[in-house]
């Protein structure tokens, strides 16, 4: 299953970064509006490699442990910097604009909600926001989101698009691939996935709805010799940081809004993910 390039300089620029404010109403979508604040940062050059067209098709067979072994990155995906395959219309501008509302049958339909899974529909939102691509455009993306994680989820978006951070893709996982043989190669932005925590019986906090993982190739999840994604190799050493990898700075709108990041984490680090309850 497929999980979760382009010019080499980056520029060093004046952004804002926002101070986020929500207001809720259960029937209407809302609007996330931005106040700034000054900060530095990092803006990548406005260039994205065509995406290969063996992505999410070259099926990699696990060893006797049931786990597939982490694999050399293929030399494309070694500065991963891709076009972003467009799900939904883009936004009308590139200013920072968030709507949430409650979750439309057709969306839910598409997702990996059944009804045993530990958040109920109603306390699911449909979230659509902005994100800046590896193509210097912006996009829009979608998520899913227990009602009360969507304060802090939006905060964290807001703080990465004021700092052009480039995400390549966004959407809500579809139920087909929770089953879909793994491909090592995904680099999919999501939040909400009805699936049980690796190597647990217990739901995740994706399942709980209070998660996002965010570009995860470019920030693997790393347990001694497991990577995930599994072709995700190059990227296992943080010290060479490339556009889309998360550094603590990019992931300050989260942990100012109380979030923790699998980045910080000793006993293993998820790069990719982080959460209300830093789990």
């Amino acid at each position: 299953m497929a999980a979760a390039c382009g010019g080499d300089d980056d520029v060093a620029v004046e952004r804002t970064a926002p101070d986020t404010t929500i207001v809720e109403d259960d029937v209407a979508p809302t609007t996330v509006t931005t106040t700034p604040l000054t900060t530095t940062t990092t803006e990548p050059a406005p260039a994205a490699a065509p995406r290969p067209d063996w992505l999410g098709t070259r099926v990699l067979q696990p060893g006797p442990d049931g786990l597939v072994p982490a694999l050399p990155t293929p030399p494309e995906l070694v500065d991963r910097r891709l076009e972003t395959p467009d799900h939904l219309p883009p936004p009308p501008t590139q200013a920072f604009q968030a709507e949430v509302s409650e979750v439309p049958d057709d969306v839910l339909a598409r997702s990996t909600w059944r009804a045993e899974c530990p958040v109920p529909r109603e306390e699911l939102r449909w979230v659509l926001l902005p994100f800046w691509g590896f193509d210097g455009e912006v996009h829009t993306g979608e998520l899913l989101l227990r009602a009360d994680a969507v304060e802090a989820v939006v905060a964290g978006f807001a703080h990465l698009h004021e700092r052009r951070f480039p995400i390549e893709e966004m959407r809500i996982v579809e139920a087909w691939e929770l089953d879909a043989p793994p491909t090592g190669d995904g680099n999919n932005t999501t939040a909400f996935v009805c699936r049980p925590t690796r190597g647990s019986s217990s739901w995740s906090e994706h399942a709980q709805g209070r998660a996002v993982d965010i570009n995860p190739f470019h920030n693997p999840y790393v347990k001694g010799d497991l990577v995930l994604p599994e072709l995700a190799t190059a990227y296992v050493d943080r010290t060479e940081v490339r556009p889309g990898m998360l550094t603590v700075d990019d992931v300050a709108g989260f942990t100012g809004a109380g979030w923790g990041w699998g980045g910080h984490w000793r006993s293993l680090q998820d790069h990719m993910h982080v959460s209300a309850t830093d789990r």
